[in-house]
Formats: structure tokens, sequence, C-alpha cells
């Protein structure tokens, strides 16, 4: 099969897990199980197949470093499990807008533009023929990420929005990606693990078992730079509508709930630790309470979804297939265009995968 050419814009944790998953898993044979993707041979598309192109970011440690080193440029924490080559990609200054708050400046160590060059985005985009654009940009980017997915549109490759600003689910934007005749996978990836897909299935296993669900939080604790930009509450809106529309969205009646991002706790590092209660109805109107603790890191848990979403991306452009794909939306994004149970959304995508028409 041909190269899936991805660029990246935002070389974050999260970008810097899934550059290392694709080396880590690129001698992965097609027989065995590999924890986090739905197969290691995605409709004809290995892991391996995944070619890094473009990068873009606003941090002056990591812009004009080559991609293999900008993935471990501080203030990255994300744990180092695959020693990663050179990838012949420099990392491009990317434009600010407002995919930088005010109080995440230092942080991210952002470049003077003065002293930086512009990037144009959909020239590199080009030139580099890119295939898919994925958005890894800081919650709370709305500008920045509708920048990125017009300079896709413009340049004609796909989009997968990874972050709780609604593209996919946008019927606006959607339609212009169907108009161009571009694929869109999107809004708010999920956690292979996370605290959202277990907050779904809990909630999911009262309502299949008859348990009136009366109330339900969750609580979330991290130490890295997606923590500490979130505690900034007007930059988490959208996120907050993402996390509790994933969960009530498999409730048939109105459910009382807090969910959403917490604390920021910085000795964590890129550990995550995740809270979740809810207190129920069962038989005789008895009570049901179920108090949950999960602890992972954070930033490699979604690398594994995402790597199968580049390849369902890529087969829809094979296929011509635009606009929203939902069935690798609904399986794999909290904020999807049609939010449907995962065991559902699931065989979706395997059905997609054997040649059956999108949903």
């Amino acid at each position: 099969m041909p190269e899936i050419r991805v660029a990246i814009a935002g070389v974050g944790n999260c970008a810097s897990a899934l550059v290392q998953g694709v080396e880590y898993y690129k001698d992965a044979r097609e027989n065995i199980t590999v924890p986090g993707l739905m197969h290691v041979n995605f409709g004809g598309y290995h892991i391996r197949d995944i070619k890094f192109v473009a990068a873009f970011d606003v941090n002056k440690n990591k812009i004009g470093k080559d991609l293999s080193e900008a993935v471990f440029a501080e203030p990255n924490c994300c744990a180092r499990f695959a020693d990663v080559p050179p990838l012949g990609v420099k990392v491009s200054p990317a434009p600010i807008l407002d995919g930088v708050a005010e109080h995440m400046k230092e942080s991210f160590n952002v470049y003077n533009s003065s002293e930086v060059g512009q990037t144009d985005v959909v020239e590199t985009l080009k030139e580099t023929k890119t295939d898919v654009l994925v958005n890894y940009l800081p919650v709370g980017s709305r500008n920045a990420t509708r920048f990125y997915a017009q300079e896709a549109l413009d340049a004609g490759c796909a989009f997968v929005n990874c972050i709780p600003e609604f593209i996919a689910s946008d019927f606006k934007w959607s339609k212009k990606f169907e108009e161009k005749g571009l694929p869109v996978a999107g809004d708010d990836i999920k956690s292979q693990l996370g605290a959202t897909i277990l907050h779904r299935n809990l909630v999911k296993l009262c309502i299949d078992r008859g348990v009136i669900v009366d109330e339900t939080y969750q609580l979330n604790l991290g130490g890295n730079t997606d923590f500490l930009n979130m505690t900034v509450e007007e930059r988490l809106k959208t996120k907050r509508i993402s996390k509790t529309e994933a969960v009530t969205s498999l409730v048939p009646y109105e459910l009382p709930t807090r969910i959403g991002p917490s604390d920021f706790v910085p000795f964590l590092g890129d550990k995550k630790i995740c809270y979740i209660v809810l207190k129920g109805r069962k038989f005789g109107n008895q009570p049901a309470i179920v108090t949950v603790k999960l602890e992972v890191e954070d930033s490699p848990n979604s690398a594994g979804v995402v790597i199968d979403v580049i390849r369902a991306v890529k087969l829809a452009l094979d296929r011509k297939i635009a606009g929203p794909l939902i069935s690798i939306s609904s399986y794999a994004f909290k904020h999807p265009p049609i939010q449907v149970p995962d065991s559902i959304a699931k065989q979706w995508v395997e059905d997609y995968i054997n040649g059956k028409r999108e949903c």
C-alpha cells in the first residue's frame, strides 16, 4: 500500500506518543494483538505506512528541530518508550492565534514573531503532499483550530480534529469538507482506556441492567501542560460539553452531572488520575453507589486510537468518501457527528474496513 503522509499541528505530549508509537510498532506482525489498536493491518495499511512529513509548533525549543527531537523537548513529559530515528522533518513555526493562552506563554516558550519568519501552512501541506493533517492544539484553541481546518481545505488534505473544538460535528464545517471532496474525523479524541470511555461504559452498564442513575461526576488530576492550560475556565467550555455529552448521550432521561478537568498537579507529570462517582437506584429503590479510580499515563492513552483514525481517513481518501466520517468518529471521538454506544460504533468501523459503505 502507498504511505500515509501526515502533518501535525501542535508537537506536544500527544504528538510525542503518536510519533513514538509509529516507530515502536513499525515491525508488528499482522497476526498479533497490539495494545490500543483495532488492527495491525487496518484496511490494508500497516502502522509503518504512516509517514510524518510536516509539523507546526510555537515553542522555540522545537522550531527548526527534527520532529524526532522536538517530541522530546521541554515541556513535553510523555514517557519515552521508543527511540525515534531522524525523520527528516523540521518543525515549522505555527501561527499563534489563540492556541496559546496568556498564562501558557512562558511554559510554551513561545517564539518571537519578529525573529522567526511566518510559515505558509497551505504551501507546506502542498509541498509535502500531506494526506492528513492532525490537530493536536491545546484545549480552547477555537480560532486556531478553524484556521488549520481551513488550511487543510485549501491544501486539499483530510483533517483529524483531536481536540474539543467542533469541526466534524459542526454541520457548516463538515459541509465544507464534503463540498471539497475531503474527509474529516472528530471531534475530541477518546483515549484507549480513559476517563470518558470508562465513565460511558459504567453508565451504560447501569442503564442496561435497569439501574436508575440519579447523579454522577468525574474529577481529573494531571501534571502536564494540558492540565496547566485548562486551569483557565474560559478555555474549557467546549471541553465540558464534549465530555459531558459523551456520557449523558447514553441516558434516556435528564442526568445531573459534573464532568470535566479539575486540577493541575505539577509533580504528576504526564500521569492522569481520574475519580468517577455514580449514584443510582436498583430494585426496591435501594441505593447503589459506584466509586472508581483510574490512573494512567495520559498521552500514550490516545496514540493508538489516532493511528487507527489516520488509517481510516486514508481509506476514505482512497475510496473518494468526503465529509464527516461517521463510523470512525463515533468510535474514536467524544463529540462525533452521531453518538451511539461504543459496541455499535466498533461494528460500524469493522464494516467500513471490510468495504461496506460509510454510515
